[in-house]
Order: C-alpha cells, then structure tokens, then sequence
C-alpha cells in the first residue's frame, strides 16, 4: 500500500521536476534566440565579405587598366622619341649635303625661329611629355566616381 509519505514526496519530485522543465525551456528559448541573432551576423558579414571580394576585383581590375595606360604612355614616349631622333637624323643628313644659299635660306625659314634656337634634351622631352598627355583621351565620369569609391575604400 502506498503511505502519504510517499505521495508527499512523488508530489515534491513532480514539483521540482516542473520547475527543472521550465528552466530549460527557458534556457533553450534564450539559445534559439541567440542562434538566431548570430545566422543574421553571420548573413551580414556574408554580405559584406562578397562586398570586400567585389571591391578587391574592381581595385585590382583599376590597378592593371593603370599599369595598362602607363604602358600606352611610354610606348607612346618612346615612339615620339624615336621619330624625332629619325627627323633630326634625316635633318642633319640634309644639312650636311651641300646646297646652295638659296635653298639653306628657305629651310630656315621653313624651320622657324625654334631651328635657330638650340637645343634643349630636357625641355624637348618635357614638351614631348605634354603632347603625349594631351593625346591620351579623357575617361568618362563613370570611371572617376570608381576610382573615388575605391578611394573610400582606404
């Protein structure tokens, strides 16, 4: 036969197993809460990591169109060089042919006051320099607001 003692304590055992029940309900709500927080940081920085890949790609894609437009400009520097070197070779083969005064006068003049002037290597190369500039074409504005989100990215 079962005794009230025994009901007594069935009854505390049920008791303090519902109060066990509730704790971990309520710990176990709290770390669904938590997971759930931390899939949304995690799909956050997901997002901004794909954003800093995407980011590393433009800037490097920048970087060889810069390298690329370098290059153009020495090929471009040296191609100007070389012709005026081919020019003032072909120039002074020609002023070293005898020819009458006649002709030797018409070729200055032709020349202008800059053939009577001598020569300058360094300012000649920084002229040569402006040319070549002057003759690269203008980016869009497109490329320049890349290039100023690129700079926002340092």
């Amino acid at each position: 036969m079962i005794s009230l003692e025994q009901v007594k304590m069935l009854e505390s055992k049920v008791s303090r197993m519902i109060e066990y029940i509730k704790k971990v309900n309520d710990e176990n709500t709290r770390l669904k809460e938590k997971l759930d927080s931390y899939e949304k940081r995690t799909g956050e920085l997901e997002i901004l990591f794909q954003r800093f890949k995407d980011d590393q790609g433009r800037i490097e894609d920048g970087i060889l169109s810069a390298l690329d437009l370098l290059n153009q400009f020495e090929d471009a520097v040296e191609s100007k060089l070389s012709g005026d070197s081919k020019e003032r070779k072909a120039s002074a083969s020609e002023a070293a042919a005898p020819k009458p005064a006649e002709t030797k006068a018409a070729a200055s003049k032709a020349a202008g006051p800059k053939a009577a002037e001598p020569e300058n290597n360094a300012a000649e190369i920084i002229d040569l320099e402006l040319d070549v500039l002057d003759e690269i074409p203008e980016d869009d504005e497109s490329d320049s607001a890349v290039s100023g989100a690129e700079l926002d990215i340092f």
